[in-house]
């Protein structure tokens, strides 16, 4: 990867965290230009994630900024080689927009993923009937075969680490609005069970009868990525795009109404059940 196709989640990511640790050791741009004989707007490009940096001016830094913890010092080298990673979405060009991108980068580098979805079923748990139907009424039809497949691809995480957890919040509506005939809506409630059943996934229904405030109804996904000590972000989709929230009052937030939506909603054995129920309603009987 080229320093021209910065700036990358990874590098946002990686600038981000030198920024704070300078300032939190008292120090100035210029003193880090110093420390790295170098002028101001290297520094500037690295903290702004426009470009990568080497290992030994990350090891100058670090101990600059008297960043003692080995676990940390650690991820951070490892976040920095991983700025330049070429992943598995990287050839698909403008057919994935960049938020999706990034989304993606951020859902690969998790350890934990904890999604609340009040309109939609969360889009690992959906079978590829559910996503066509969902791209085509939503993008341009030449892009709809690339997104499936991204999507679909996506799926790989469920079973291929024992490092990924995925943990959902579904409002009861998006399980009463899965189009297409009765056979598919059918599916798509068998593959709730069936991933539900993976030792790393937990699915929760939020019923109908649950007064919460309305704020807390937004769409969104908070991000617990790999490595000590651990770093939380939450992600906003919206019509247009998404956003990332890094700041920890923030995160703080959704995750203080993650909590109040996995307290309110069924457990996972009573959502199973609320499943269950479902297909027998679908299926007639």
């Amino acid at each position: 990867m080229s320093q021209s196709e910065m700036p990358t989640m990874r590098s946002r990511r990686l600038g981000a965290e030198l920024r704070r640790l300078r300032t939190d050791a008292g120090l100035k741009v210029n003193d880090a230009a110093l420390a790295l004989e170098c002028g101001q707007p290297k520094i500037s490009q690295i903290e702004t994630g426009k470009r990568g940096i080497r290992q030994l001016d990350l090891t100058t830094l670090l101990n600059l900024y008297k960043v003692t913890d080995e676990q940390q010092r650690a991820n951070l080298k490892r976040l920095a080689r991983d700025v330049h990673q070429v992943d598995w979405w990287s050839g698909q060009g403008p057919l994935l927009s960049d938020d999706l991108r990034d989304y993606l980068t951020l859902e690969s580098d998790s350890s934990l993923v904890r999604s609340f979805e009040p309109c939609v079923l969360p889009g690992l748990l959906q079978t590829e009937a559910y996503m066509r139907a969902i791209f085509t009424a939503g993008a341009e039809a030449d892009r709809v075969d690339t997104l499936v497949k991204t999507r679909l691809k996506r799926k790989d995480l469920l079973s291929g680490t024992a490092e990924f957890r995925l943990r959902v919040v579904i409002d009861t509506p998006a399980l009463h609005r899965i189009p297409g005939p009765r056979a598919l809506i059918r599916e798509q409630f068998e593959t709730l069970m069936e991933t539900g059943e993976l030792p790393n996934v937990t699915i929760q229904v939020l019923p109908l009868d649950i007064a919460l405030p309305l704020a807390q109804y937004a769409p969104y996904t908070l991000f617990t990525m790999r490595g000590e000590p651990q770093v939380q972000v939450a992600w906003l989709e919206h019509m247009t795009g998404g956003t990332l929230l890094e700041q920890r009052p923030d995160v703080e937030m959704y995750t203080k109404a993650w909590d109040d939506l996995t307290a309110a909603a069924l457990s996972p054995a009573e959502s199973r059940r609320y499943i269950s129920d479902r297909i027998k309603q679908e299926s007639g009987s």
